[in-house]
Protein backbone atom coordinates (compact mmCIF):
# COMPACT_ATOMS: atom_id res chain seq x y z
CA UNK A 1 0.00 0.00 0.00
CA UNK A 2 1.24 3.21 -1.02
CA UNK A 3 2.48 5.51 1.68
CA UNK A 4 1.66 9.24 1.85
CA UNK A 5 3.00 12.37 2.97
CA UNK A 6 0.62 12.39 5.72
CA UNK A 7 1.58 9.36 6.91
CA UNK A 8 5.63 10.08 7.18
CA UNK A 9 4.55 13.26 8.95
CA UNK A 10 2.00 11.47 11.57
CA UNK A 11 4.73 8.68 11.80
CA UNK A 12 7.18 11.16 12.89
CA UNK A 13 5.25 12.91 15.17
CA UNK A 14 4.30 9.58 17.12
CA UNK A 15 8.03 8.79 17.13
CA UNK A 16 8.42 12.15 18.55
CA UNK A 17 6.31 11.32 20.93
CA UNK A 18 8.11 7.90 21.95
CA UNK A 19 11.34 9.70 22.30
CA UNK A 20 10.19 11.98 25.22
CA UNK A 21 10.10 8.11 26.89
CA UNK A 22 13.32 7.58 26.77
CA UNK A 23 14.74 5.99 30.11
CA UNK A 24 11.15 5.94 31.52
CA UNK A 25 9.37 2.90 30.24
CA UNK A 26 11.58 0.22 30.87
CA UNK A 27 11.23 -3.02 30.37
CA UNK A 28 8.88 -2.35 27.58
CA UNK A 29 10.04 -0.40 24.66
CA UNK A 30 8.78 3.46 24.54
CA UNK A 31 6.13 3.40 21.69
CA UNK A 32 4.57 6.42 20.46
CA UNK A 33 1.08 6.56 18.78
CA UNK A 34 -1.45 9.08 16.80
CA UNK A 35 -5.06 8.62 16.23
CA UNK A 36 -6.08 10.62 13.07
CA UNK A 37 -9.82 10.63 12.08
CA UNK A 38 -10.53 12.88 8.22
CA UNK A 39 -7.49 14.34 8.43
CA UNK A 40 -7.21 15.65 12.38
CA UNK A 41 -5.73 14.13 15.35
CA UNK A 42 -8.24 13.10 17.61
CA UNK A 43 -5.62 11.39 20.12
CA UNK A 44 -1.81 10.94 20.95
CA UNK A 45 0.05 8.96 23.37
CA UNK A 46 3.21 7.47 24.03
CA UNK A 47 3.59 4.14 26.61
CA UNK A 48 3.85 5.45 30.19
CA UNK A 49 6.30 5.73 32.66
CA UNK A 50 7.25 2.16 33.83
CA UNK A 51 5.94 0.70 30.72
CA UNK A 52 2.14 0.56 31.00
CA UNK A 53 -0.64 1.77 29.70
CA UNK A 54 0.65 1.36 26.14
CA UNK A 55 0.51 3.92 23.62
CA UNK A 56 -1.83 1.84 21.61
CA UNK A 57 -4.30 1.91 24.80
CA UNK A 58 -3.74 5.39 26.08
CA UNK A 59 -4.65 7.31 22.99
CA UNK A 60 -7.78 5.07 22.04
CA UNK A 61 -8.98 6.02 25.81
CA UNK A 62 -8.10 9.44 25.24
CA UNK A 63 -10.50 9.28 21.12
CA UNK A 64 -12.80 7.21 22.65
CA UNK A 65 -16.13 6.12 20.03
CA UNK A 66 -13.88 8.48 17.68
CA UNK A 67 -11.64 6.05 16.95
CA UNK A 68 -13.97 4.45 15.10
CA UNK A 69 -12.51 4.70 11.43
CA UNK A 70 -9.85 6.53 12.28
CA UNK A 71 -5.71 5.70 11.41
CA UNK A 72 -3.33 4.96 14.10
CA UNK A 73 0.25 5.51 13.62
CA UNK A 74 2.04 3.55 15.80
CA UNK A 75 6.18 3.26 16.00
CA UNK A 76 6.33 -0.24 17.03
CA UNK A 77 3.96 -3.04 15.63
CA UNK A 78 1.11 -3.33 18.54
CA UNK A 79 1.55 -6.17 21.56
CA UNK A 80 -0.71 -9.54 20.12
CA UNK A 81 -0.09 -11.46 23.40
CA UNK A 82 -1.53 -11.21 27.07
CA UNK A 83 0.73 -9.99 29.42
CA UNK A 84 -0.17 -8.15 32.35
CA UNK A 85 -2.37 -5.82 29.94
CA UNK A 86 -4.38 -6.98 27.32
CA UNK A 87 -3.18 -7.44 23.44
CA UNK A 88 -3.50 -3.74 21.15
CA UNK A 89 -4.05 -5.67 18.21
CA UNK A 90 -7.34 -6.48 20.40
CA UNK A 91 -7.78 -3.10 21.90
CA UNK A 92 -7.64 -1.58 18.32
CA UNK A 93 -9.85 -3.67 16.70
CA UNK A 94 -12.51 -3.35 18.87
CA UNK A 95 -12.40 0.42 18.90
CA UNK A 96 -13.05 0.42 15.11
CA UNK A 97 -9.91 1.70 13.82
CA UNK A 98 -9.77 1.58 9.36
CA UNK A 99 -6.14 1.99 9.34
CA UNK A 100 -3.46 1.17 11.25
CA UNK A 101 0.63 2.20 10.25
CA UNK A 102 3.31 0.80 11.75
CA UNK A 103 6.78 1.60 12.37
CA UNK A 104 8.77 -1.81 12.44
CA UNK A 105 7.74 -4.85 13.77
CA UNK A 106 8.44 -6.06 17.33
CA UNK A 107 11.64 -8.38 17.65
CA UNK A 108 9.78 -10.03 20.46
CA UNK A 109 9.07 -13.77 19.23
CA UNK A 110 5.68 -13.22 20.95
CA UNK A 111 4.68 -10.46 18.61
CA UNK A 112 6.97 -9.88 15.60
CA UNK A 113 4.71 -10.33 12.30
CA UNK A 114 1.53 -11.89 14.64
CA UNK A 115 -0.01 -8.40 15.58
CA UNK A 116 0.26 -7.79 11.78
CA UNK A 117 -1.38 -11.03 10.86
CA UNK A 118 -3.93 -10.33 13.30
CA UNK A 119 -5.01 -6.74 12.46
CA UNK A 120 -5.16 -8.38 8.95
CA UNK A 121 -7.36 -10.93 9.95
CA UNK A 122 -9.36 -8.66 11.72
CA UNK A 123 -9.92 -6.90 8.18
CA UNK A 124 -8.08 -3.30 8.74
CA UNK A 125 -5.40 -2.01 6.60
CA UNK A 126 -1.41 -2.10 7.26
CA UNK A 127 1.19 -0.78 5.98
CA UNK A 128 4.93 -1.42 7.95
CA UNK A 129 7.91 -0.02 7.98
CA UNK A 130 7.32 3.53 7.79
CA UNK A 131 10.49 5.66 9.19
CA UNK A 132 11.84 1.96 10.35
CA UNK A 133 15.39 3.45 10.34
CA UNK A 134 15.02 6.08 12.69
CA UNK A 135 12.23 4.44 14.53
CA UNK A 136 15.05 1.16 15.33
CA UNK A 137 17.52 4.48 16.06
CA UNK A 138 15.17 5.64 19.25
CA UNK A 139 15.09 2.13 20.45
CA UNK A 140 17.95 0.30 19.96
CA UNK A 141 18.32 -0.15 23.29
CA UNK A 142 14.76 -2.42 23.04
CA UNK A 143 16.26 -3.74 19.46
CA UNK A 144 19.35 -4.57 21.36
CA UNK A 145 17.68 -6.24 24.37
CA UNK A 146 15.75 -8.71 22.15
CA UNK A 147 18.22 -9.54 19.61
CA UNK A 148 21.59 -9.32 21.05
CA UNK A 149 20.56 -10.14 24.44
CA UNK A 150 22.01 -6.73 26.44
CA UNK A 151 21.29 -3.14 26.89
CA UNK A 152 22.57 -0.18 24.97
CA UNK A 153 25.84 0.98 26.29
CA UNK A 154 26.69 4.54 26.11
CA UNK A 155 30.15 5.49 27.24
CA UNK A 156 30.83 9.20 28.70
CA UNK A 157 34.08 10.58 29.34
CA UNK A 158 35.02 13.97 30.36
CA UNK A 159 38.60 15.17 29.83
CA UNK A 160 40.62 18.52 28.80
CA UNK A 161 42.09 18.57 25.69
CA UNK A 162 45.04 16.53 26.17
CA UNK A 163 42.66 13.80 27.43
CA UNK A 164 43.04 14.12 31.51
CA UNK A 165 39.76 13.36 33.61
CA UNK A 166 41.78 14.10 36.63
CA UNK A 167 45.16 15.84 38.51
CA UNK A 168 47.96 13.50 39.59
CA UNK A 169 46.34 14.42 42.71
CA UNK A 170 43.43 13.20 41.62
CA UNK A 171 41.71 16.54 41.71
CA UNK A 172 38.51 16.23 38.76
CA UNK A 173 35.56 18.64 39.81
CA UNK A 174 34.93 20.42 37.53
CA UNK A 175 37.12 19.90 34.21
CA UNK A 176 34.16 21.37 31.87
CA UNK A 177 31.24 23.86 32.38
CA UNK A 178 27.95 23.75 33.43
CA UNK A 179 26.18 23.83 29.44
CA UNK A 180 28.75 20.09 29.29
CA UNK A 181 27.57 18.60 32.82
CA UNK A 182 23.58 19.94 31.83
CA UNK A 183 24.04 18.04 28.89
CA UNK A 184 24.98 15.21 30.68
CA UNK A 185 22.29 15.02 32.87
CA UNK A 186 19.88 14.84 29.78
CA UNK A 187 22.21 12.11 28.80
CA UNK A 188 21.19 10.34 32.48
CA UNK A 189 17.72 10.93 32.15
CA UNK A 190 17.63 9.40 28.63
CA UNK A 191 18.67 5.81 30.25
CA UNK A 192 17.12 3.11 32.28
CA UNK A 193 20.95 3.27 34.49
CA UNK A 194 23.93 5.07 35.16
CA UNK A 195 26.65 2.55 35.66
CA UNK A 196 30.12 3.85 37.44
CA UNK A 197 32.98 1.23 39.28
CA UNK A 198 33.16 1.76 43.31
CA UNK A 199 36.44 3.61 42.89
CA UNK A 200 34.51 6.95 41.47
CA UNK A 201 32.05 6.62 44.28
CA UNK A 202 34.33 6.17 46.92
CA UNK A 203 36.40 8.88 45.85
CA UNK A 204 33.94 11.34 44.94
CA UNK A 205 30.34 10.16 46.70
CA UNK A 206 28.47 11.49 43.57
CA UNK A 207 24.27 11.09 43.83
CA UNK A 208 24.27 9.85 40.52
CA UNK A 209 20.92 11.44 39.85
CA UNK A 210 19.71 13.37 36.86
CA UNK A 211 19.06 16.95 37.53
CA UNK A 212 17.31 18.23 34.31
CA UNK A 213 14.64 20.98 35.73
CA UNK A 214 10.99 19.92 35.24
CA UNK A 215 12.08 16.35 34.95
CA UNK A 216 11.64 13.85 38.09
CA UNK A 217 12.19 10.78 36.68
CA UNK A 218 15.61 9.04 37.82
CA UNK A 219 17.10 5.79 36.17
CA UNK A 220 18.85 3.04 38.52
CA UNK A 221 22.22 3.52 39.37
CA UNK A 222 24.29 0.90 39.53
CA UNK A 223 27.57 0.41 40.72
CA UNK A 224 30.61 -2.37 39.58
CA UNK A 225 31.74 -3.24 43.45
CA UNK A 226 33.46 -6.75 43.17
CA UNK A 227 34.89 -7.24 46.64
CA UNK A 228 31.95 -4.94 48.27
CA UNK A 229 34.19 -2.09 48.73
CA UNK A 230 31.25 -0.10 49.35
CA UNK A 231 30.00 1.22 52.99
CA UNK A 232 26.27 2.38 53.92
CA UNK A 233 26.84 6.09 54.16
CA UNK A 234 27.51 7.20 50.65
CA UNK A 235 25.12 9.83 48.91
CA UNK A 236 24.04 6.95 46.70
CA UNK A 237 21.88 5.14 49.99
CA UNK A 238 20.40 8.68 50.95
CA UNK A 239 16.98 7.46 48.59
CA UNK A 240 17.01 4.46 47.67
CA UNK A 241 13.22 4.12 47.31
CA UNK A 242 12.84 6.42 44.78
CA UNK A 243 16.35 6.30 42.67
CA UNK A 244 17.00 2.41 43.18
CA UNK A 245 20.75 0.96 43.81
CA UNK A 246 22.05 -2.05 41.93
CA UNK A 247 25.29 -2.95 43.26
CA UNK A 248 26.87 -5.65 40.46
CA UNK A 249 29.56 -8.42 42.64
CA UNK A 250 31.38 -11.32 42.94
CA UNK A 251 30.37 -11.09 46.57
CA UNK A 252 28.14 -13.50 48.00
CA UNK A 253 24.63 -11.82 48.93
CA UNK A 254 24.78 -12.69 52.68
CA UNK A 255 28.00 -10.27 52.73
CA UNK A 256 26.30 -7.35 51.77
CA UNK A 257 23.36 -6.92 54.35
CA UNK A 258 24.47 -3.39 55.58
CA UNK A 259 23.81 -2.69 51.89
CA UNK A 260 20.59 -3.95 51.69
CA UNK A 261 19.38 -2.86 54.98
CA UNK A 262 19.91 0.61 53.03
CA UNK A 263 17.60 -0.74 50.25
CA UNK A 264 20.37 -2.07 47.30
CA UNK A 265 19.48 -4.72 45.22
CA UNK A 266 22.75 -7.05 45.12
CA UNK A 267 23.05 -8.27 41.83
CA UNK A 268 25.52 -11.18 42.00
CA UNK A 269 27.82 -12.28 38.75
CA UNK A 270 31.40 -14.32 38.27
CA UNK A 271 34.74 -12.82 38.28
CA UNK A 272 37.23 -12.22 35.30
CA UNK A 273 40.83 -11.01 35.46
CA UNK A 274 39.94 -10.17 39.55
CA UNK A 275 36.71 -8.31 38.69
CA UNK A 276 32.90 -8.64 37.87
CA UNK A 277 33.03 -10.03 34.17
CA UNK A 278 30.97 -7.44 31.83
CA UNK A 279 29.28 -10.02 29.79
CA UNK A 280 27.58 -11.82 32.28
CA UNK A 281 27.08 -8.30 34.05
CA UNK A 282 25.09 -7.04 30.94
CA UNK A 283 23.45 -10.56 30.87
CA UNK A 284 21.76 -10.33 34.45
CA UNK A 285 21.28 -6.14 33.94
CA UNK A 286 19.29 -7.59 30.69
CA UNK A 287 17.07 -10.04 32.49
CA UNK A 288 16.18 -7.33 34.83
CA UNK A 289 14.41 -5.33 32.27
CA UNK A 290 17.59 -3.15 31.31
CA UNK A 291 17.59 -1.62 28.19
CA UNK A 292 19.76 1.27 28.10
CA UNK A 293 23.30 2.12 30.25
CA UNK A 294 25.26 5.18 30.60
CA UNK A 295 28.47 3.95 31.58
CA UNK A 296 30.14 6.83 33.72
CA UNK A 297 32.91 5.49 35.53
CA UNK A 298 36.23 6.63 35.87
CA UNK A 299 39.11 5.47 33.15
CA UNK A 300 39.61 2.17 34.57
CA UNK A 301 35.38 1.49 34.24
CA UNK A 302 35.11 2.76 30.66
CA UNK A 303 38.11 1.33 28.92
CA UNK A 304 37.48 -2.18 30.62
CA UNK A 305 34.61 -1.89 28.16
CA UNK A 306 36.25 -0.41 24.92
CA UNK A 307 38.69 -3.69 25.46
CA UNK A 308 35.62 -5.97 24.95
CA UNK A 309 34.58 -3.71 22.47
CA UNK A 310 30.80 -3.51 24.50
CA UNK A 311 29.69 -0.69 23.62
CA UNK A 312 27.65 1.19 21.30
CA UNK A 313 27.86 5.35 21.42
CA UNK A 314 30.79 7.10 22.89
CA UNK A 315 30.11 10.54 24.21
CA UNK A 316 33.55 12.50 24.65
CA UNK A 317 33.11 15.77 26.87
CA UNK A 318 36.74 18.21 26.32
CA UNK A 319 37.29 21.04 27.78
CA UNK A 320 39.78 24.05 26.31
CA UNK A 321 42.12 22.92 29.15
CA UNK A 322 45.75 21.09 29.14
CA UNK A 323 46.70 19.63 32.48
CA UNK A 324 49.91 18.13 31.37
CA UNK A 325 51.61 14.68 31.41
CA UNK A 326 51.41 13.99 35.03
CA UNK A 327 47.59 13.91 35.02
CA UNK A 328 45.58 10.76 34.78
CA UNK A 329 44.57 9.84 31.35
CA UNK A 330 40.63 9.56 30.31
CA UNK A 331 41.41 5.95 28.83
CA UNK A 332 43.66 3.96 30.93
CA UNK A 333 46.07 0.86 29.75
CA UNK A 334 44.80 -0.48 26.49
CA UNK A 335 47.34 -2.90 26.01
CA UNK A 336 47.05 -2.73 21.85
CA UNK A 337 50.45 -3.88 20.25
CA UNK A 338 49.37 -3.33 16.76
CA UNK A 339 47.90 -0.70 14.66
CA UNK A 340 45.38 -3.50 12.99
CA UNK A 341 44.27 -3.74 16.30
CA UNK A 342 42.93 0.06 17.06
CA UNK A 343 39.43 0.75 18.23
CA UNK A 344 37.56 2.37 15.11
CA UNK A 345 34.63 4.63 16.02
CA UNK A 346 32.22 6.73 13.79
CA UNK A 347 31.90 10.16 14.17
CA UNK A 348 28.18 10.83 14.66
CA UNK A 349 28.23 14.65 15.82
CA UNK A 350 30.21 17.44 17.35
CA UNK A 351 28.42 19.90 19.34
CA UNK A 352 29.84 23.14 21.13
CA UNK A 353 28.36 23.11 24.53
CA UNK A 354 29.71 26.68 25.98
CA UNK A 355 33.61 26.48 26.26
CA UNK A 356 33.50 23.03 25.98
CA UNK A 357 33.14 20.16 22.79
CA UNK A 358 30.94 17.23 22.55
CA UNK A 359 32.11 14.75 20.28
CA UNK A 360 29.76 11.81 19.97
CA UNK A 361 31.00 8.24 18.09
CA UNK A 362 29.34 5.02 17.76
CA UNK A 363 31.27 1.86 17.19
CA UNK A 364 32.38 1.36 13.45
Amino acid sequence: MTVTDADIWHMRSALNLARTGLGRTWPNPTVGCVLVKEGKIIARARTADGGRPHAEAAALLEAGEKAKGAIAYVTLEPCSHHGKTPPCVVALTNAGVARVVIGTLDPDDRVSGRGVAMLKDAGIDVVVSVLEEEVRTANKGYFLKQESRRPLITLKTASTLDSKIATQAGESKWITGSAARGFAHIERAQHDAILVGVNTVLADNPSLTARVPGFNHQGVRIVLDTNLKLKDDEQLFKNTKENPVWILTACDVSEADHLIQRGAKIITVPKKNDRVDLQAALKALTEEGLTSVLVEGGAEVVTSFLKIDLFDRLLWFRARTLLGSDAKNSVSEMQISSLDKMINLNHVESRSLGKDMLDIYERA
